[in-house]
């Protein structure tokens, strides 16, 4: 401790143990260093959301494209998708249809996307989530 004050700097303990391992050196540049970099981790690290997109059971093609244009749109900007099949009134009683479109949906992306949440029921709503492959 005497030659840390002698030199004007910090004593800093760097493994602590049976036998501690300190070194001298100025603390404060030390910290600042250490938030630098792991600001610098930060700003590397990708980030995601989740988008949804919402069906129904009996859409019709062309509104089923304009969907699909959507999730590949999504999926090429490294963001998953959250599909989710809404059922109303008697559509509850053909749930197989909603879980078809599921599979086709799933179908048509398997070489950009995987499948991370299989399709799932929730109350009156199926829902899958899908995310790149890359």
């Amino acid at each position: 401790m005497g030659l840390a004050d002698e030199v004007g700097l910090d004593l800093v303990e760097v493994s602590p143990g049976e036998t501690p391992v300190c070194k001298v050196m100025d603390n404060g540049r030390a910290k600042y260093e250490a938030q630098k970099k792991a600001a610098k981790a930060r700003k590397k690290q990708k980030t995601f959301e989740i988008k949804e997109i919402k069906m129904r059971p009996n859409i019709d093609d062309h509104d089923y494209q304009v969907k699909m244009r959507s999730v590949n749109k999504f999926l090429e900007t490294g963001d998953k998708v959250k599909v989710t099949m809404r059922f109303r009134g008697r559509e509850m009683a053909h749930q197989e249809l909603g879980m078809e479109l599921l599979h086709r949906v799933r179908d048509e992306l398997e070489e950009i996307a995987k499948v991370e949440q299989n399709p799932k029921m929730e109350g009156r709503q199926i829902t899958m989530v899908i995310a790149p492959t890359k």
